[in-house]
């Protein structure tokens, strides 16, 4: 099935293909790389913003 893509290929369509295949790998990577992530470090990154360096909760309740 690829064999026939391959033989008809001009210069630009094969810039076409590379850059699909860039981009498959990429999306690919960000997928697998986000399927391994520890269910801790998101929790703390997901709280991150919301502490002040005490470790204390910032809110519009206690400004």
């Amino acid at each position: 099935m690829f064999k026939q893509f391959t033989e008809h290929i001009s210069g630009a369509q094969g810039y076409l293909l590379f850059s699909l295949g860039i981009f498959l790998v990429f999306f690919i990577v960000v997928a697998i790389l986000l399927f391994r992530l520890r269910k801790q470090h998101v929790d703390h990154m997901r709280n991150l913003p919301l502490k002040d360096s005490h470790g204390e909760s910032l809110n519009s309740y206690n400004l």
